[in-house]
């Protein structure tokens, strides 16, 4: 949550990509029955920006169906190494407890919304 958002007690819509360490992606991802698409990213990184912007845009269309998270990869080495994200922003698509398709740098909108569709079938 940004400072604006503390300072006047804004919650997060719902459908916003979900900040996860180390040490709860597997509780929060891995061992959920809901599928999940996470999010790789670096603050440093413009192109990372424009696809959690783009996470917040088309999230509430998929509340309850898939959880969306993110992981910055500078403060969560072990995830990033174990997914072998060398790039970001990379999504990695889990579903049944294991990745079943990634994407590395950005995707469009409309590809975004057919990989999560194609995710629930």
């Amino acid at each position: 949550m940004g400072l604006l958002d503390k300072l006047f007690n804004r919650q997060p819509k719902p459908g916003a990509p979900v900040d996860i360490t180390d040490y709860d992606f597997e509780q929060l991802v891995l061992a959920s029955d809901t599928p999940a698409v996470v999010n790789f990213y670096s603050t440093s990184c413009s192109h990372c920006q424009v696809m959690g912007g783009l996470l917040r845009e088309i999230g509430p269309n998929y509340v309850e169906r898939v959880n969306i998270f993110k992981i910055n990869i500078n403060e969560n080495p072990e995830t990033a190494r174990m997914y072998q994200i060398q790039s970001v922003p990379t999504l990695v698509f889990f579903r049944d407890h294991r990745p079943r398709d990634k994407v590395i740098g950005l995707i469009a909108l409309n590809p975004l919304k057919q990989k999560l569709d194609s995710l629930l079938n």
